[in-house]
């Protein structure tokens, strides 16, 4: 492993260990011993390794993952309210564009205002638009949250992130129980309602799904790498989106579901090198032969 590479995974690490933290501090619990630490499972509780038992978890985080379900198809047919009290199907920001989808609740006194900051954030420094280049779309988990919550918290945010011209790109959804928990499921977040604190206890993190409403990548944490959030758009925006720099992009980088990154691929990268040093070699060569057809010209002259 390449000591930029030691240097992504300890990123990764960090921003996910940052958000366990996070959640604990919410919960009102103590941090985990050193001995406790361990690079967060993406696909498992917090901080613990798909398919490990979490013995050292309190028991307000039993039960709280956000488990990886690439390819899963969300239930399109769901329906719900917008922030002006219409009802709505999931499917009606589907069909056309990807959709970058996050499960926040609008009453939530700290890690869900994180999460949505740190999508405004990472899309302030790529070049796609809400709204023409894909769709922003909040799912609140609460059944409490009315439309009247999610108008003021969409206002809200839009105004601190000076972003009002994107406002038709943002969606911000309140639904009943079943058909929240129909969504949730399909994408494999579960979450725990803290009757000491009258707080959930969740997992943050973000998605990009494809226009058919297939789950395509995961972001965990409360900050996403511009540069991976771009690619996704671009690989789930299935050719629709991008450009030739984006292409060539993906072809050096893939997705590690393990780590929830996208990852060089050496050999590609091997290969695009060899593509253009041939280019190079190629080029020089048809200079030079150029300069010598020229030569006996000039000398005539």
């Amino acid at each position: 492993m390449t000591s930029l590479e030691v240097r992504r995974v300890f990123r990764a690490s960090a921003r996910g260990w940052t958000c366990a933290m996070a959640a604990l501090t919410l919960l009102g619990t103590p941090a985990l011993t050193t001995a406790q630490q361990a690079p967060p499972g993406m696909t498992g509780s917090i901080g613990i390794a798909p398919g490990m038992p979490s013995p050292a978890l309190p028991a307000q985080l039993e039960g709280v993952t956000f488990e990886q379900r690439l390819d899963a198809q969300l239930p399109l047919d769901a329906t719900f309210r917008d922030e002006t009290g219409r009802t709505v199907r999931l499917g009606e920001y589907f069909g056309r564009k990807p959709v970058l989808l996050a499960f926040v609740y609008y009453n939530c006194p700290m890690l869900c205002m994180q999460v949505m900051n740190g999508i405004s954030t990472t899309l302030s420094v790529t070049p796609f638009v809400p709204g023409e280049d894909f769709e922003v779309v909040l799912v609140s988990f609460d059944p409490r949250d009315t439309p009247a919550d999610a108008a003021v918290k969409k206002q809200e945010h839009l105004e601190h992130w000076e972003a009002e011209g994107t406002a038709a790109g943002w969606h911000f959804l309140t639904g009943d129980e079943d058909q929240i928990r129909r969504v949730t499921d399909a994408a494999g977040f579960t979450y725990s309602w803290d009757e000491r604190i009258e707080q959930y206890a969740h997992v943050s993190g973000v998605l990009v799904v494809t226009p058919q409403g297939r789950l395509s990548r995961y972001f965990y944490g409360i900050e996403y790498s511009a540069k991976e959030m771009r690619m996704a758009l671009v690989e789930s925006g299935e050719g629709k989106i991008g450009s030739l720099v984006d292409d060539i992009l993906l072809y050096c980088y893939h997705y590690d579901p393990a780590s929830g990154r996208y990852g060089v691929v050496v050999m590609n990268m091997v290969r695009l090198g060899g593509l253009l040093t041939i280019a190079l070699v190629a080029g020089f060569i048809v200079l030079m032969r150029r300069r010598e057809l020229r030569a006996p010209v000039e000398g005539r002259a």
